[in-house]
Formats: structure tokens, sequence, C-alpha cells
């Protein structure tokens, strides 16, 4: 029998699977073939980089602030479960429901029901990154739910058929002329269309994406969203947005369903003037985010009159088990550590093949998902681990020491699973060892590779995709220049060498400038210079015109003469000691 497939509802995004995507290593190949994708990543990193150090060097006290947020979700890991009873008490009777999801499959489950018993078949959505990393869009489309984006970079992905490729800004692979396009081709087809004389002015875009949403706005009933903070103090929600379709999602519809990582706790009201701080700093590079929206269970008059909140697991659990990793959960989302990574920039975030791309991306993908799949392994050496993502992260992660963490369970998991098959790794490390235990193997082994370099000169000029075990992964991925003809040791040698001769030479040449000069060979004056001398051994020179003879009328301050050597007329200048045609 034949399966009728139904008409989407929603444009459909790739196909595949996230966890299906390729190693880093391939992928990361892949994407540094899209120039367009490259420029666009470089002006938009660079822009907003510029933009979070202008503002943040304003602050004398920033690195307070920093310690003061890593305190804070500290504590929070420390006693999270306190926090999410208290949470979840004073949610429940500010007239708010709150659900526990385990995993994704409960919490998209948790949505479907609550949507379906409003009668709705569409809902608008708030951007949040874990209703992406529970992929509750397909989940939704599945159950015949229509859900529209309403970020703006989130809606240029959906329309574009594509997937976010930042954690901030969503379409930063896609420039002006793109979304013109797109805008152009698609709106038309799931509601307001775009205007056809639309430029690529940001003003016209921003105008025809609002005049397409704002119909969705007025027509929607449930609103889906997710929380940058939840305070466990009052059982409040934080969002904070820069485009106000945020507020007019959280306020508009009768239904308010929220899905909410457990870790996004913060323990008092308070808590959230340091990160209110800490966060538009470094996300947009702004003083203060233009809205937050805060919101207390269920009240009358404005706002939702349902109020759901879903506090998802998903993995949260296991990655605070783990003393090193668990840093990774005081992520707030911000993404300065995109923003300043040169691998990101290069290659973009959908390399990464994860709803978290990047270095924060790298080190919580494989502790919330596992090391299970070929690209979650991969994450871990995504990175040059130059540090750069510590010194911005506005909370302390030390994600250069959780990548290097991750890389060694990386490795002693494939290590178990090859059983007792020698890794090549170990092997070449011992040989290497071997070889530079004692200085004639290093020497010969340099000889060796030079002669090889020598050889190989003749036909290419550097090193590419040469299948060689143990550094494959290096040759293709980088032009490495050819072995040089003569190694770093054999280099000194050579020029220790070629100094001794060279200074050698210039004491001959100096040798034979002086027994010119002096007409006398330089060696006896330097036998008569050390040699002791006494006045008696002197002999007597003859007065000068006008002068007394040694001992006759001489004043008692008159200066001595110097002694000279036994052969006067040798007596070189150069000594200081007068010659004979000065004394006579």
């Amino acid at each position: 029998m034949k399966t009728l497939k139904l008409e989407r509802l929603t444009p459909a995004p790739p196909e595949g699977d996230l966890l299906d995507s390729p190693a880093f290593p391939k992928a990361a190949v892949r994407e540094l073939g899209n120039e367009t994708q490259a420029k666009n990543l470089h002006h938009a990193t660079h822009t907003i980089r510029a933009k979070r150090q202008a503002v943040v060097s304003e602050l004398d006290n920033w690195q307070d602030i920093r310690q003061a947020g890593a305190d804070i979700k500290n504590r929070v890991g420390r006693h999270l479960d306190h926090y999410l009873a208290e949470f979840e008490k004073n949610a429940t009777a500010a007239g708010a429901h709150v659900h526990w999801a385990r995993d994704a499959e409960e919490a998209n489950r948790i949505v479907i029901d609550l949507v379906r018993a409003t009668g709705e078949s569409e809902v608008t959505k708030v951007k949040s990154m874990v209703s992406q990393e529970i992929d509750l869009n397909e989940h939704l489309e599945e159950a015949r739910i229509a859900a529209w984006e309403t970020d703006l970079a989130e809606l240029i992905v959906q329309l574009g058929h594509d997937r976010p490729s930042h954690i901030l800004v969503p379409a930063i692979h896609r420039n002006r002329s793109e979304v013109r396009e797109i805008f152009l081709r698609e709106m038309g087809q799931y509601g307001t269309p775009c205007p056809p004389d639309v430029t690529d002015e940001p003003a016209e875009l921003a105008a025809a994406a609002r005049v397409h949403l704002r119909e969705k706005f007025m027509r929607t009933k449930v609103g889906i969203s997710g929380a940058n903070f939840a305070i466990a103090e009052t059982g409040s929600l934080v969002v904070v947005e820069s485009e106000g379709n945020g507020r007019m999602n959280l306020t508009l519809p009768e239904t308010l369903i929220s899905v909410v990582g457990i870790e996004k706790i913060l323990p008092t009201f308070q808590d959230l003037e340091v990160f209110l701080q800490l966060l538009p700093r470094s996300s947009t590079g702004e003083r203060m985010a233009p809205y937050g929206t805060i919101w207390t269970g269920a009240r009358e008059g404005d706002g939702p009159r349902d109020v759901h909140i879903i506090l998802l697991d998903n993995g949260r659990t296991k990655v605070l088990s783990d003393p090193i990793g668990r840093a990774a959960l005081r992520c707030i989302r911000c993404s300065a550590c995109l923003n300043i990574c040169p691998v990101y920039e290069k290659v973009g975030g959908h390399a990464y093949g994860s709803v978290y791309p990047g270095p924060i991306g790298a080190i919580l993908n494989p502790q919330i998902r596992g090391l299970e799949s070929v690209v979650d392994r991969s994450l871990p050496f995504a990175s040059t681990l130059c540090g750069a993502c510590n010194e911005v992260c506005p909370v302390k992660i030390p994600i250069s020491n959780i990548l290097v963490h991750l890389r060694r369970k990386a490795v002693d998991k494939k290590r178990a699973e090859a059983g007792l098959r020698p890794h090549v790794e170990p092997i070449l490390m011992a040989g290497g060892g071997w070889v530079m235990g004692k200085g004639w193997r290093l020497g010969a082994a340099a000889r060796l590779a030079s002669v090889g370099g020598r050889v190989m000169g003749l036909f290419m000029h550097h090193i590419g995709n040469w299948h060689i075990p143990g550094v494959h992964r290096w040759t293709r991925a980088r032009d490495v220049p050819m072995l040089p003809k003569h190694s770093a040791r054999a280099t000194f040698a050579r020029r220790k060498k070629r100094e001794a001769r060279q200074l050698k030479h210039m004491q001959k040449e100096l040798q034979k400038k002086l027994q010119g000069q002096l007409g006398c060979d330089p060696s006896v004056i330097d036998g008569a210079a050390n040699s002791p001398t006494t006045p008696q051994q002197l002999p007597q020179l003859p007065p000068a015109a006008g002068q007394s003879a040694p001992g006759q009328n001489t004043p008692a301050n008159a200066p001595k003469l110097p002694q000279l050597p036994p052969n006067p007329t040798c007596a070189p200048d150069i000594f200081g000691r007068p010659t004979t045609e000065e004394l006579s």
C-alpha cells in the first residue's frame, strides 16, 4: 500500500540529520570552498568583535563582573536540585504549569500535547537554541503543526531552507543580496509576500519582514519560547533580545509554552544584574539589551492566560557529573567565543554538525550527545587551542582545558573499541623517542631526511595530500613545505665552521698588517710584552734636545717614561709605548 506524502506546512530544512554529518575535518574542507560565506563571516565576526571590545573597555571592573558571573553559575551547579525545586514552587504559585522532560523525546511530546489541547495548528516562536537542540520544529511539522520563526535571522534561515550557523546571528553566513532573493522567492508561499521592488537595503528588508510577521502574530494563539534566565527566587523567566519580536510573542498569544534548560537557573533576582551587564556586551556589543522581558506565571489582563514551563535535562545532569566538563554549563549563549575563534571564522557553523557551533559547541555537544557519533568525536579537535575563547568568555569557561579533557576521552574510547590493536600514535612517539635518544641517531635521521628532501624537491615544492601514517590528517588539510636540504643541527654546524674559518682568516690578515707596519713579527712583541722587565734591563737613551739626561735636573713631579722592551727599534705604538723616533 502506497503512503501518501503530505505537503509541508513550513519550508523544509536541508535533508539529513545533524548526527549524520561528516567528521569536522571533512566538513571543514567542504565549507572552506565557499568564498562568499568566508567573506560574510570575516566581515560579521570582526564587526561584532570590535563593538564588544569598545563597550567592554568602558568598564574598569569588567573582570570582577566576569568573576561574579562565574561564581553565581558555579553555585547553581553545586545546588541545582535545590534551586530547581525552589523555581518550580514559586512558578507554580504564580500560576504557571511546570513540566519536567528527561530528554528531547519527552520535551517534544509535551509541547505537541499542549498545542493540540488548544485546538490550534500553528505557533509562533521566539529564537530558542534549546528548541533547535530537540529539533522541535520538525516534530511539530510531523504532528501537522506549523511553527513560524519570528526572529529576523531565524526567519531568513527558515525561508532559505537552511540551518543556523551562529548562536546569536543564525544567518551570519548570508549577505543582503542573498536575503533579498530569499524574501522575493519564499515569502509569498508562506504568508504576506515581499514587495517586488524591494532592494537589499537593511531598512527595506526589515520592513518586508515586519509586515510578513505582523500578520502571523495577530492570528496565532500559541507562542513558544526559550529563556535566557530562570529566577528561582520568584519563578520568573527572562528573555533578552534586540528586535521586539520576542516581546510580541510573549504577550500576544493566549497560551505560552517555554522550553528551558535546567542550567538557566539563577538563585535570586539580584543575580540578574550581573548577567544583564555581561550578556549584551559580550553578544551584540551593546551596553544594554534593547528589549528585556520578564514574566512570572499567568496573570489577569495583558499577557498569556495559560503559561507552561518545560524544564529540560537532555544530558545536562550527565555533564554536571564531570568535574572538568561541567564548567560548560555556565554558558549564557553569548557567542563571544565564536566571534573570536579563528577556526570558526574560516569554516562557519555548518562544519560543526550541531546546533551549537564554535568553541562552545565543541565542548557542549560531545558532552550532551556523547562521543558515539563520528562528528561528536571530532569536535574536541576542532580548535587550535589558542585560548582566545577563554579570554572573551563572560563567565570564564576554561574552554581550552575542557577541549583537551574531551580529546583524551575521545582517544581512550577509540582505543577501547579497537581492542588490543596498537595505535599508530604511540608507535610513532616511541620511534621518535628512540631516534632522539642519541645524538648520532638524530644526526643520521636528519641526514637521511635531507637526502630525501633533495630528491623529492626535484619533482615538487610541498608535501600534498599524502597518505602518510600518523600525519595524514595534517597533510590533508595543510600545504606542508618540502623537507629542507639541511637540518637545523647541520645548518648550525656549518655556520659554526664558517665563522671559525672567517675568524682564522681575519687573524692572519691582521698579523700580516701588523708585520708590515712594524717591520718584525708581532709574536716577538707579544713575548716581550708578557716578559717581566726592570728599569736596569732597559738601555739608556740619549736625552732629547733641551732636556737633561736621566737623573739630572729632573723635576720631582716630572712624568716617568714608560718602560721599553729590550729591542726599542721594534717597540709598537699600538701598545702605548713611545717609539725610538719619538724619544730621540
